[in-house]
């Protein structure tokens, strides 16, 4: 999980980046909306942690923005009072949640949690056997099956068919699939990401006649789009 924090006080920022940190979540911090909303153009979130007013302009401004995109969940916080129009404004606006600092770390970890499980971002039990049409993923022993056909792959080439299939339709930049499949391994080069993605595109046989393709986004990463929704598995 990816979380961005924006937040006009640099100390109420760290402290939510270390309580997002402690969940086992990455967390980024950004001291204005609008160097949020740049970053958003080209990076992916699983979650934004927004001050109800940044120094240049205020959480429902980027909540409007934010909306033009595949929005991730957001959580309102702020250190005012939590005046009941700024909470209806807030939810109105997109918000999720809205919290009034301070607050403790565990009853704050446990609003994030409750706003991930309710967006479905996390993540399933192990044994949990995933089915996106005609492919099946089990993520205890890594096994991946086309219609009962059991398809090789590494446990990288694994993780990656997984995020991209439950994040179908979802814009992912190549900063979060690193993030996210090789936890920013200092020095892994550009093109591991790019052979990964071909092998994976290759041994899934993505494309229209299996029901998913897998689109390039030049310059910013990959989308799994879903290319027939009447494709099924096959008696």
């Amino acid at each position: 999980m990816r979380v961005a924090i924006a937040d006009r006080d640099p100390e109420t920022a760290r402290g939510l980046q270390e309580a997002v940190q402690d969940m086992g979540f990455g967390a980024t911090i950004f001291s204005s909306g609008t160097l949020l909303i740049t970053h958003l153009q080209r990076d992916t979130f699983d979650l934004l942690i927004l001050d109800w007013q940044l120094p240049d302009r205020s959480g429902s401004d980027v909540l409007h923005w934010v909306g033009n995109l595949p929005m991730p969940p957001a959580i309102i916080v702020t250190n005012d009072s939590g005046r009941k129009e700024d909470i209806t404004a807030a939810l109105r606006s997109g918000a999720d949640d809205y919290v009034t600092l301070p607050e403790d770390s565990d009853v704050l970890q446990a609003r994030i949690a409750a706003v991930l499980r309710r967006s479905g971002r996390q993540a399933p039990a192990a044994d949990e056997i995933l089915c996106f049409g005609r492919y099946r993923f089990r993520r205890k022993t890594l096994r991946a099956t086309l219609e009962e056909n059991e398809i090789p792959l590494t446990a990288k080439e694994f993780a990656l068919a997984l995020l991209l299939f439950q994040n179908e339709g979802r814009p992912l930049s190549r900063a979060y699939i690193l993030d996210t499949v090789w936890k920013s391994v200092a020095g892994l080069p550009s093109r591991t990401l790019d052979m990964h993605v071909s092998r994976v595109r290759s041994k899934l046989q993505l494309g229209p006649g299996q029901g998913f393709e897998l689109v390039t986004l030049f310059g910013h990463g990959y989308r799994l789009d879903r290319t027939d929704e009447r494709l099924e598995p096959r008696e």
